[in-house]
Parts: structure tokens; sequence; C-alpha cells
């Protein structure tokens, strides 16, 4: 049994995808800029605000000044707005409930800056003690940069073998590999089965009882 879990946040224990689309559509459109479609947020996501500002901008986030008013927009929208459609996937409440029975340490990681990760957890989790649960810290470059995960393994004492890091991206596995753990992919979130593995997942699963038994039998 893996004694510690590191999860990703978005895609992979929240569908976060429509409220992120709707506050940078939202600040887009103030700013007089085209919109985007909700299926090319899944490509957008995942490096943290900053680039998925830029990539929703294109070539208009090389104005700096522009740029810095579409992410306050963004900002001021999101705060408002990011649980209004957004909400954990099936079954991982139940699942993280019962890893915390078994004595497993579960924690979040994410790219999302930290004030709304805490915002979130705290409505969307509640009666749900993560042991440590960071977003995006000034102190920390954004994954796949392993010393977020690192300095989070180290508060905890926890030894890297005893831990599997569980995302839906790219990011995700290289974050894992770059941190020296092992990874499971979920397939329900924002990215494919192929990008998975074909960034080296070897290990993916398509719900939360299989993710469970990956867990408890590693």
């Amino acid at each position: 049994m893996y004694k510690c879990v590191v999860f990703d946040l978005d895609g992979t224990l929240v569908n976060s995808l429509y409220d992120l689309a709707d506050s940078v559509n939202k600040a887009l459109e103030m700013n007089g800029l085209p919109v985007h479609p909700y299926d090319a947020y899944k490509y957008f996501v995942g490096n943290g605000r900053a680039k998925l500002i830029e990539r929703a901008m294109g070539d208009a986030a090389k104005d700096e000044e522009l740029k810095a008013k579409v992410t306050k927009d963004y900002d001021d929208d999101y705060i408002i707005h990011c649980l209004d459609k957004t909400k954990p996937y099936d079954g991982v409440v139940d699942m993280l409930r019962s890893l915390k029975q078994n004595g497993v340490k579960i924690n979040v990681l994410s790219n999302k800056p930290d004030e709304f990760v805490k915002n979130m957890l705290d409505k969307l989790f509640d009666g749900i003690e993560f042991d440590i649960a960071w977003g995006k810290k000034a102190q920390y470059p954004t994954k796949p940069d392993p010393s977020s995960v690192l300095a989070l393994l180290d508060e905890l004492s926890v030894d890297k073998n005893d831990c599997l890091y569980v995302g839906d991206s790219n990011v995700d596995v290289i974050t894992a590999r770059n941190a020296g753990l092992d990874f499971c992919g979920v397939l329900w979130g924002f990215r494919t089965k192929e990008e998975l593995e074909g960034e080296g997942a070897e290990i993916t699963v398509s719900s939360s009882a299989e993710l469970y038994r990956v867990i408890i039998n590693g």
C-alpha cells in the first residue's frame, strides 16, 4: 500500500473545465479578444494561470500590459464563479474518505494559484482533511518542476518509494518522473490515454474504484 498520494486537482479530483473556460472567455471578451470553445481549454490548462492566459490570448499575449489586464479580469471573475459548475468526479469523495480511513496521507498539488485551491477544497470536499493542499506558491516554480513536490514530501517526512503521484496530463507524468515518484494517470480528466502513455505513463485507470485499488495494493 502506498502510504501517501499526491493528487493533481483540475482534471484529476475535480472537473473545473467549464468555470475556467467561462472566466477566461469573459476576460478575453472584456478586452476585445476572441473567445474559445470548451474543448480548447483542455489543452490550455495544466501549466498554471500564466500559461493558461497566454495560450488563450495567442499572439495578443505579447502585449504585457494587455496580458496583465486580462489576468486581473480573469482573477476577479474566477474567484466569484470558480464553483458555479465545478464538482468532484464520480466516486472521488468516497475514495478519498476510504483512503483516510486506511491511514493513507492524501495531498493536493496544483499549478492553480494557491488561494483558489484552498477555497475549492473547503467547499467541494467538506469533511475531508487533506494532509497538505498547495496551489502555486511564489517560492516554487510551476510543475513539472519537482521542487514543490519534493518540498511537500519533505514536510510530510515521507519517502519517495511510499508515495504515488496521480494526474491527468503529460505535465503530471513529467512531474512525477522529475520527482522520482511512481505515477498513475486518470482517464476521466482533460487529456487522453494516448497522451499519458506517450509521455511514459505505465498505469492508467478509468474509475476512482480502480484508482483506490492501485493505491491500496501498491
